[in-house]
């Protein structure tokens, strides 16, 4: 599916979905532990297991790759080094300056957008909410008819006839189509399993919807890849995916959707100027965009 927002541009969306892509990974508000036991001590301050819960989630990504009883460890690692070369940098004066301030602000607004992010979104995005967006798209899903067909595939028109001739005086088919078919689904007696309308080249699906369930070809199917004999064994309406299968996908959906119209409804509501040209044509939405809904 494809979703447009009025008045985010392709851009502005990569840019949205890299800073929201934490969020989709945890799908739950971030739940930090809050525990004052103290862990460690760094020139006589202390480092609570708060504070390795925080350094854990905000190195969320780097530590992905460890073992989970390492993760600890790692993050008392970090908050050590990040601790120690912090107050070096201060001894040198590096925290004075309008670039450091900048940065400064900058980090201070990230923190504030995850925390949004965890407080007014992923908080509202719900197990109940994500099973009715399931719901729902299933129920608008159009019903989609499948087939279960096997099939033996040969060389030629007159061995195909020949294999005809054989399930019509009642010759197994699985056992010809191990015995006599080219392709790889010989080895499962010509098993090609459920498909739909679509999925085949036209001349194959054309014979295998044609046919009914039990019955087997009774003139050859030529296609590109040789000459068929088609037996169907079922017929059925589409089965959807069990929710529990697609949970996390409709999850992130959700969290996107929820996003996205978030940003939407206070952009609308700002005084954004871009002065830059290049800025303005890159990020401002085109005529056609803005009436997207």
């Amino acid at each position: 599916m494809q979703y447009s927002f009025r008045g985010l541009s392709a851009i502005r969306i990569g840019v949205a979905a890299a800073m929201i892509a934490p969020m989709i990974a945890l799908a739950a508000p971030l739940a930090v532990a809050q525990d004052s036991a103290v862990v460690a001590t760094i020139n006589g301050e202390p480092v609570t297991e708060t504070d390795l819960a925080v350094a854990m989630a905000d190195l969320n990504e780097q530590f992905a790759q460890l073992p989970e009883d390492q993760r600890r460890a790692a993050a008392l690692s970090a908050v050590i080094e990040i601790r120690l070369l912090a107050a070096a940098a201060e001894a040198a004066g590096l925290a004075q300056g309008d670039e450091f301030e900048r940065r400064m602000a900058l980090l201070r607004q990230r923190a504030l957008h995850s925390a949004f992010i965890d407080e007014e979104i992923a908080a509202k995005v719900t197990d109940e909410a994500v099973r009715a967006r399931y719901d729902r798209q299933i129920s608008e899903m159009p019903s989609t008819n499948e087939v279960r067909a096997r099939h033996i595939i040969v060389d030629t028109k007159e061995e195909a006839e020949a294999v005809i001739a054989e399930l019509d005086a009642g010759g197994d088919f699985e056992a010809i189509a191990r015995e006599k078919s080219k392709d790889g689904a010989a080895a499962q007696g010509g098993d090609l399993g459920y498909f739909s309308a679509g999925r085949m080249v036209p001349e194959f699906e054309e014979a295998a919807f044609a046919l009914e369930v039990g019955a087997h070809s009774a003139e050859p199917v030529q296609t590109q890849f040789g000459w068929h004999v088609i037996k169907i064994e079922d017929k059925r309406v589409q089965q959807p995916p069990a929710f529990e299968q697609v949970a996390d996908q409709f999850r992130s959906l959700l969290l996107r959707e929820t996003y996205f119209a978030r940003v939407t409804e206070l952009r609308e509501g700002a005084q954004v100027e871009i002065a830059d040209p290049a800025l303005k044509a890159a990020l401002e939405p085109s005529g056609e965009e803005d009436g997207d809904q």
